[in-house]
């Protein structure tokens, strides 16, 4: 790696949270780190575009949508006389580091102009707009790319910046329209983004539970029209009182028409007779404030990309930075490019299944997934099995709980098992509160925060003969534990008791539901990210509230006992000044008050972080020393953060992980 006081600068166009992490961890390393306001066209026209950053230039960018730095299309860039306007205009400041955030189209051209670096400089220097030693110093242009694209249409990544932000603003409509709807038993048709990928449109309709949904990648079969209005019919004959339907813009049918909302609400009309409502999203979808997930993705791909461009030799290729699974990696950039193309080049020739499998694995799941859950079989077609499974919800109530109860019972369900609720969890269990659950019952929960069987913290081990008994009598075969810290206990309690109760020498899951994200084995539990929008979302209403005032210190409580997690990412997200978590110890000189000054500062802490520096304590401690300096408040989130907020990260896919 190179020593971290090598002069070197990057260029950026794109989103706040990557920008803002890209310039402090220059910084940090020691990079003069450069803006270029309006993407590539101020590359080209340089000028006061081209503008040094500072550590404080990006301070209060984590909550603003959009890019403060601006974004702009360029036909000039295209040219080979654009390329070499820009590529005078990174000489003269010294950038041979790019940092380029956008989709397939702006990291291809970034990959271009990498490659015709050597042949512009010579140009340059034929033209005599630069010298000899210009043209050595800067022989190099080294590329990092990060893709920002609502679509998450590019092939190498599980996530692109923006994706989950999107999903955010299509799930908060989706939540307003079902009130109406239900209100007045309407079918609503909503179109949402997606002219070439139909990701938007398909973990929308699996979060929200939607009826039916159209996207490019799966044309539905000849006959279309008959089935979707038998299911509409069945559902409303259930007593359901409205229906939602999600078409991706880019829909077509097996024989590439274009499937639109006008057309299918026309079909509904004409055949059923319902209300029906067309509601077309549009650029909606590309505004608002940032999700807590987009702020720390692009923050951790952001720290990720200055990395690759200290550790790039002169021999590197351009890379993009990628989130696989739950770290971000660096990929070869024109392998990802050209993978992305071969997915429309395979649509083209009607090939669905095989671009279904280079959109890559987060695709395929969420696809399989909502089929499983969405299309409900004739009790004749369901394979044999006298298999039962019990469902229950132990500890604290967590966003998400009721979504991974709906996937569990629907996916058993289809396999033919007969599945059992258990109300009030372990306690429950031994009162007897069990009964069969249906495919029908779980309409709905996806969009149901808490837990709607009921959840207590109560272990086990003080009833395990009473458990044993209820699960001789409704003959359990499996059990399904959804819950947090009380769950994972729980189930080492009855393990451990399998000598003695031959009833427990069944298969056992559990799957983590808790907002303080503390499961031995899992990156992310159900509930967590949540919790975070809550934190993002209390700080975000701080920083505007004190936009009015001067120097005040706010101290913030989130939930997590002595699980850091949620302080710690809350403060990533949320732009906090200092975060005191039970992991890192801290003593009394860290709680110095030094030049806090400026307004809008935050401070978090977890409840339990230590046993003496508590949140009354630091509050005290911040509010006496600032006294002519600054004031301090106090902010108590409590169960504010186990609340649904409209769309979550683990709410929208916990189907996956049951």
């Amino acid at each position: 790696m190179k020593p971290p006081n090598l002069f070197f600068s990057i260029l950026l166009t794109g989103m706040n949270a990557a920008v803002r992490a890209v310039v402090r961890m220059g910084i940090y390393v020691g990079a003069k780190v450069y803006f270029i306001h309006e993407g590539y066209q101020g590359m080209v026209d340089g000028g006061d575009n081209i503008k040094e950053a500072t550590w404080e230039s990006v301070s209060s960018m984590l909550q603003v949508g959009g890019t403060v730095i601006g974004s702009a299309r360029c036909k000039e860039f295209r040219t080979h006389e654009g390329r070499l306007k820009a590529a005078h205009n990174l000489v003269q400041r010294g950038i041979t580091n790019l940092c380029v955030i956008g989709g397939d189209g702006s990291l291809t051209g970034a990959n271009l102009f990498r490659e015709e670096w050597s042949g512009l400089l010579n140009e340059l220097l034929e033209q005599g707009l630069i010298n000899e030693e210009a043209v050595s110093s800067n022989s190099v242009l080294h590329i990092v790319g990060m893709v920002g694209s609502i679509d998450n249409d590019f092939c190498g990544t599980d996530m692109t910046i923006g994706t989950d932000s999107a999903l955010h603003r299509i799930i908060e409509v989706v939540d307003a329209i079902m009130t109406t709807a239900q209100s007045h038993q309407r079918t609503f048709v909503l179109e949402v983004m997606g002219r070439h990928c139909g990701y938007l449109a398909l973990v929308s309709a699996l979060a929200c539970g939607a009826d039916w949904v159209f996207i490019p990648e799966m044309p539905p079969d000849d006959g279309w029209e008959d089935n979707m209005c038998q299911k509409l019919s069945e559902n409303r004959a259930d007593k359901k009182r409205l229906n939602i339907i999600i078409v991706a813009e880019g829909a077509i049918d097996s024989h590439n028409k274009a499937i639109t909302p006008d057309c299918i609400k026309d079909l509904v009309v004409r055949c059923l007779g319902f209300d029906t409502r067309v509601t077309i999203l549009g650029h909606v979808q590309r505004g608002g404030t940032p999700s807590a997930f987009d702020r720390i993705l692009g923050s951790r791909m952001g720290v990720e990309a200055v990395l690759a461009l200290l550790e790039a030799s002169t021999d590197t290729p351009a890379c993009v930075v990628s989130l696989v699974g739950n770290q971000a990696v660096r990929l070869p950039l024109m392998e990802c490019v050209q993978m992305t193309q071969e997915v429309q080049k395979a649509m083209d020739e009607k090939k669905f299944d095989e671009a279904v499998r280079l959109r890559g694995r987060s695709f395929e799941n969420n696809l399989s997934t909502y089929r499983l859950l969405s299309y409900h079989k004739l009790d004749s077609e369901l394979p044999n099995s006298s298999f039962n499974v019990a469902v229950l919800n132990v500890g604290a109530p967590a966003a998400g709980m009721n979504a991974a109860v709906r996937s569990a019972v629907r996916v058993g369900i289809t396999e033919g098992h007969k599945m059992f609720a258990v109300n009030d969890g372990f306690e429950g269990f031994a009162k007897g509160q069990i009964k069969e659950i249906k495919w029908g019952d779980v309409g709905g929960w996806t969009g149901q925060g808490g837990s709607l069987l009921g959840t207590k913290r109560t272990l086990p081990a003080k009833r395990l003969a009473k458990i044993a008994e209820q699960m001789r009598i409704h003959n359990i075969n499996a059990l399904l534990v959804i819950g947090g810290f009380e769950a994972y206990v729980g189930l080492l309690e009855l393990s451990s008791a399998r000598d003695e109760y031959p009833e427990f020498c069944v298969p056992m899951v559990m799957v983590p539901a808790t907002v303080s994200n503390n499961i031995p084995g899992s990156d992310l539990s159900i509930g967590s990210d949540t919790a975070l929008n809550a934190i993002t979302d209390t700080c975000d209403r701080i920083k505007q509230s004190a936009s009015g005032t001067k120097r005040r210190v706010f101290i913030i409580e989130t939930m997590g006992g002595y699980c850091g997690y949620l302080a710690t990412v809350g403060g990533l997200a949320a732009g906090a000044d200092t975060v005191y978590i039970y992991e890192e110890a801290f003593d009394i000189r860290d709680l110095q008050v030094r030049n806090v000054i400026k307004a809008k500062h935050i401070h978090i802490d977890r409840s339990n972080c230590n046993e003496n520096f508590t949140t009354d304590f630091i509050y005290q401690l911040y509010s006496e020393e600032g006294r002519g300096v600054f004031d301090c408040r106090k902010n108590i989130l409590g169960h504010m953060q186990q609340v649904r907020r409209k769309c979550d990260f683990s709410s929208s896919r916990c189907a996956l992980g049951s």
